[in-house]
C-alpha cells in the first residue's frame, strides 16, 4: 500500500506540502499521533507515518520513543500490536519480537484479524503459513472483501468467483466506492481499499478516475481529508487513505 501511496504527490502537486504539515501536526509531544479525542494512539500513528513517508516527510524524532513505551506489546489487542509492529517498519528500526503474541491472538477466521496479522508477521521478517478465507467473503462489505481480496493475493491464491464484480458495482454513481449495497453514500475508506483490490487484480479502474477524483476532491479541506460527505473533521486515516486512493488513480 505504502509503495503506491508514494505516487500521490503526482496528483497532489503544490497540496503535497500543506497535506505533510497537516500530518506533523496530529503527532502530540510524547511521539504519538493523535485519534480524534487528542489523545496519542497507535492505530493513528501508523497512518500518520505512513502519510508522511509517501510524501517524503520526515516523521518527528521522538516516534520510537512513543512506540517504547509499549514494549513488546504484552498489554495490547491484536489490532494495536499489528500497529506497533508496522511503526517499527516504517521507521525501518528493529522492534521487539511481537511474532508469538500476533500468532497467539490471531482469529484465523476474522477477515481482519488475518490481513492485519499476516502484514505483521511479514513486518516481523516471518513468512506467515497461508490460510483458508473463502468462507468469509459472504460478509460482503468494501473494506472486508477487499482485505480478503488483498490477502489472498499476498498468498497467491485465486479470488472467488464473482467477487471482482461485486465489488465493482460497489462504485458509486456521484465517485467513489460504498460500503455495502445500501449504505447512503461513499466513504473514502471503501474507496481506497476497493481501488487497492481491484488493482491487485489487474482490473483497470480507468472508467472510474474522473469520478473518482471529483469524489475526493468533495472530501478535501484545503490541507487534509474528511472521511465521507457527512464528516467535517479531517484525521490522518482518512487522508492516508485519500494519498492510496491517489497513488492508484495516478496509475489508471
Amino acid at each position: 500500500m505504502l509503495q503506491v501511496a508514494r505516487l500521490a504527490p503526482s496528483l497532489l502537486q503544490d497540496a503535497s506540502e500543506p497535506v505533510a504539515e497537516f500530518l506533523l501536526s496530529q503527532f502530540n509531544e510524547d511521539g504519538g499521533a493523535a485519534n480524534r479525542a487528542g489523545q496519542s494512539d497507535l492505530y493513528y500513528t501508523v497512518f500518520a507515518l505512513e502519510g508522511l513517508v509517501a510524501l517524503q516527510a520526515d516523521p518527528p524524532d521522538n516516534v520510537s520513543t512513543f512506540l517504547e513505551t509499549f514494549d513488546d506489546g504484552k498489554a495490547l489487542d491484536l489490532v494495536h500490536l499489528c500497529c506497533l509492529a508496522r511503526c517499527w517498519a516504517t521507521l525501518k528500526q528493529e522492534a521487539p519480537n511481537l511474532a508469538p503474541r500476533i500468532t497467539a491472538l490471531w482469529d484465523q477466521q476474522n477477515v481482519y484479524h488475518s490481513f492485519l496479522a499476516w502484514g505483521a508477521l511479514q513486518d516481523q521478517g516471518q513468512l506467515p503459513q497461508p490460510i483458508s478465507v473463502k468462507d468469509s467473503f459472504p460478509t460482503r462489505t468494501t473494506p472486508t472483501t477487499a482485505a480478503a481480496m488483498t490477502l489472498l493475493r499476498q498468498m497467491q491464491k485465486p479470488v472467488p468467483p464473482g467477487t471482482v464484480q461485486w465489488l465493482l458495482e460497489r462504485a458509486h454513481p456521484e465517485g467513489g466506492f460504498s460500503a455495502t449495497k445500501d449504505a447512503p453514500m461513499p466513504d473514502l475508506l471503501s474507496t481506497a481499499t476497493a481501488l487497492h483490490a481491484l488493482s491487485g487484480q489487474h482490473v483497470s479502474i480507468k472508467h472510474l478516475r474522473e469520478q473518482t477524483l471529483d469524489f475526493l476532491d468533495t472530501l478535501w479541506t484545503g490541507r487534509a481529508f474528511c472521511g465521507n460527505w457527512a464528516d467535517d473533521e479531517p484525521d490522518c486515516e482518512y487522508t492516508y487513505y485519500a494519498l492510496l486512493a491517489m497513488g492508484h488513480l495516478s496509475l489508471s
